[in-house]
């Protein structure tokens, strides 16, 4: 009984031993990650919150502790407001838009014909293309192509551009967002439509089912994980737009198309209030974290398994 004892007390030990080992070899491993996430995240967030208190300009080492006077600001801030409704509204558009138009293509691209191939090519290829690219391409369309395309048909609508009317502006940032943006969605629900079993769909032929009910009750099912993760991306990419809106309008005409990225960077960058722009993107981050929360729960109740 002695000698069970000790052997299974050496047992014991070894196991503890190993447990030991793979923790240690664990926290090797885990130990690079976690520093470099606290330096890169964690520590300027600290730094965020800590400056967005003070009166600092970004230039002079001097500034004085303010307490929340500038989010008192921010809250009475109608530009401020006005950013957040834009990128509320442009991010519900953009989203609706991608993921709609993504779907379609998708179907279209699944098709089996001859050089589809080449299709899906050219369909993914904006997604290569830097954004700053993109809205110089769509820039000289909309401020000189169409316009003089208007002017010798003798069509009105076309002689002003689309980004020069307050009503419109949004709208035309909105059409090189999709543009550029339905690409890598397209692809990921191709990805999604080679998946599911052509078996699936012959049989609901079989039972009489149209094309509508196919594609709610087969695909749609199948398709809901890639729109959950579709859904994150792009409200993401909605509410930090900055480069299309700056490179095509400047947040114009009249403040029409001014995002809450072109605004911080424009109390940081061009007037100097960097306390003031940093408690801004404090306010943002947390509207766009409670946003997102939301919109990955809903997700995940979406899930079909």
């Amino acid at each position: 009984m002695a000698a069970g004892a000790k052997q299974r007390q050496f047992s014991f030990l070894g196991k503890k031993s190993k447990d030991r080992s793979k923790n240690i070899t664990f926290a090797l491993f885990v130990t690079p990650g976690l520093i470099l996430y606290s330096i890169f995240l964690v520590l300027p967030v600290v730094m965020g919150v800590y400056y967005s208190v003070t009166d600092w300009n970004g230039i002079s080492r001097r500034f004085n502790i303010v307490g929340i006077k500038n989010y008192r600001s921010i809250f009475r801030d109608s530009r401020f407001s006005n950013a957040v409704l834009f990128n509320l509204k442009y991010t519900v558009l953009l989203t609706v838009c991608v993921v709609v138009l993504g779907i379609a293509l998708a179907l279209l691209l699944n098709k089996r014909v001859k050089g589809i191939t080449g299709f899906r090519a050219m369909y993914f290829f904006p997604a290569v293309l830097s954004a700053l690219s993109v809205t110089l391409i769509f820039g000289q369309i909309f401020y000189r192509v169409l316009p003089q395309i208007g002017s010798k048909l003798n069509i009105g609508f076309l002689q002003k551009s689309l980004l020069s009317s307050k009503t419109t502006a949004p709208y035309g940032v909105l059409l090189v967002n999709v543009w550029q943006g339905v690409a890598l969605p397209t692809i990921l629900f191709l990805a999604g439509l080679q998946t599911i079993p052509d078996e699936l769909y012959e049989a609901a032929e079989i039972d009489g089912a149209n094309a509508w009910a196919r594609f709610r009750h087969i695909t749609l099912p199948f398709l809901v994980p890639i729109i959950s993760i579709v859904l994150v991306l792009t409200a993401k990419s909605g509410l930090m737009v900055f480069e299309y809106v700056h490179s095509l309008t400047d947040g114009g005409p009249g403040g029409a198309t001014e995002s809450i990225s072109l605004l911080i960077y424009r109390h940081a960058f061009v007037e100097n209030k960097f306390a003031y722009s940093i408690a801004e993107a404090m306010v943002a981050g947390l509207i766009i974290a409670a946003i997102s929360a939301i919109q990955i729960s809903i997700s995940n109740r979406m899930k079909v398994y």
